[in-house]
C-alpha cells in the first residue's frame, strides 16, 4: 500500500480520523454509507454486534468487503482486555482480569495473556485492540480498578509495555490508554467529567510515568482520557486540550504515534458539548482519531458540518495533514488490508490455554 496525501479527498482525509461503531448485528445501509460515502477510516465493535464467533468473524469479513472499492484499508478495532472488559462472543472463556494475572502469575501469566489475546484478535480479523490498561490503581473502583495491572507505577510500566510489544508482534496495533491516568480519580467519565485533584508534579512522577516509558518503548497509539486536571485550570478536558495533547504527548515526551480520543459518547463530553461540537473540538485538539457512537441523524450531521468546516479552511490544513499522514504511515506500517484471508482461530486449543490461566488465577 503505497498512499500519497496529495491524492485523497477531503472526505478521505476528514474520514480517516473518524472511528465508528455499528448499531446492530448487521450492516446496515446507515454503515454502507459511512464507507461508501463518508470514507470512515475505522470501526470498533463491541459484544452487542455479534451473538456468535462465526458472526463476528463475518461481520469484520463484510466490513472489509464493503471498503475495498476506497484507496485505504479500514481500522477494525476492539478493546478487549479480559475481566469486566470482555467483548469476546461467548464460545471464548473470557480471561482474567490483568490485575489479577499480574498479582498471581506476574510477567509469565501477563505474557501468555497477551500472547492468547493477540492471536485471537488477529486471526479473527480485528488490527486494532485499546488496550492494555497504563492506570495505576490507586482506587478500587468500576472505572479502573483490576483493569490495572498494578498500584505501583514500575509495574504498571513493565506490565504494560511486555502485554504491548506482544500485540505489536502479533501484528496487532496495541492502543495504550487512558493518558494522562484515569487511575488518578474515582470517577467514571462514562458517567461524569473526573476531575483529577492531584498536582502535576505528582502526575508526571507517578500516573504519567508508564506512558512515558512505554512512549521511549515504541508505543504507536495512545488514547485521551476525558480527564480535567484540576491544577491545570483549563477549561476543557486533557482529551479535547489541544494545549495538553501538544505541551505533555508531543513537546515534552516526543510522541510521533497516534493520539485516539475516548468515545465522545461517553456522558462527560455528551452532556457538556452536544454531539456536533464535541467532534470539532476532539479534532482541534490534536486527535488523529476520533471515536464517536452518536445516533444516526447525529452522526450525520457532525460528519457533514465537520467537513463543511475543512472545505473552508476552518481547521489547519497542516494540522489535518500531519494526522492523515500519520494515520496512513500507521496502516503501512502494519500492512493492514482489506483483502487478508485470516487464519482460522483454532477455538478449542484458544479456549484451553485461557483455561489454564483460569485455573493460576481464579
Amino acid at each position: 500500500m503505497e498512499l500519497k496525501i496529495e491524492n485523497l479527498s477531503i472526505e478521505e482525509k476528514i474520514g480517516q480520523m473518524l472511528m465508528v461503531g455499528i448499531e446492530g448485528t448487521k450492516i446496515t445501509e446507515r454503515t454502507k454509507k459511512l464507507i461508501l460515502q463518508y470514507k470512515i477510516g475505522g470501526f470498533i465493535l463491541y459484544r452487542k454486534n455479534f451473538n456468535t464467533y462465526e458472526e463476528m468473524v463475518t461481520l469484520i469479513k463484510n466490513l472489509k468487503e464493503i471498503n475495498q472499492v476506497n484507496q485505504i484499508p479500514l481500522f477494525i478495532a476492539i478493546d478487549q482486555e479480559g475481566g469486566r472488559v470482555n467483548r469476546m462472543p461467548k464460545e471464548i472463556l473470557n480471561l482474567p482480569a490483568a490485575g489479577l494475572i499480574a498479582e498471581k502469575m506476574g510477567q509469565e501469566g501477563i505474557k501468555d495473556a497477551a500472547d492468547i489475546t493477540g492471536e485471537m484478535l488477529t486471526k479473527s480479523g480485528f488490527n486494532m485492540n485499546f488496550a492494555p490498561v497504563f492506570d495505576l490503581k490507586r482506587f478500587n473502583t468500576q472505572s479502573i480498578g483490576d483493569r490495572s495491572f498494578s498500584q505501583e507505577k514500575q509495574k504498571v510500566a513493565k506490565y504494560g509495555i511486555l502485554q504491548m510489544k506482544k500485540f505489536q508482534e502479533k501484528n496487532l496495533i496495541s492502543v495504550i490508554k487512558h493518558f494522562p491516568g484515569h487511575g488518578a480519580t474515582k470517577e467514571d467519565s462514562h458517567y461524569k467529567l473526573p476531575v483529577i485533584k492531584f498536582s502535576m508534579e505528582t502526575l508526571e512522577q507517578e500516573d504519567m510515568k508508564p506512558f512515558k516509558e512505554a512512549i521511549s518503548n515504541g508505543a504507536d497509539a495512545i488514547l485521551m482520557g476525558h480527564l480535567k486536571i484540576k491544577e491545570l485550570k483549563e477549561k476543557e478536558p486533557c482529551s479535547l486540550s489541544r494545549k495538553f495533547i501538544i505541551k505533555y504527548l508531543r513537546k515534552k515526551y516526543h510522541y510521533h504515534g497516534l493520539v485516539i480520543s475516548d468515545d465522545l459518547k461517553m456522558r462527560a463530553i455528551k452532556y457538556r458539548y452536544g454531539t456536533t461540537k464535541a467532534l470539532i473540538k476532539a479534532i482541534q485538539a490534536g486527535n488523529d482519531i476520533t471515536i464517536f457512537r452518536f445516533h444516526e441523524k447525529q452522526e450525520e450531521k457532525a460528519i457533514q458540518k465537520v467537513l463543511e468546516l475543512a472545505r473552508n479552511n476552518y481547521f489547519n490544513t497542516y494540522r489535518i495533514s500531519a494526522s492523515v499522514k500519520r494515520i496512513l504511515k500507521m496502516k503501512e506500517k502494519y500492512q493492514l488490508s482489506d483483502n487478508h484471508q485470516n487464519e482460522e482461530l483454532d477455538l478449542e486449543e484458544i479456549n484451553k490455554r485461557i483455561s489454564t490461566i483460569r485455573k493460576n488465577v481464579l
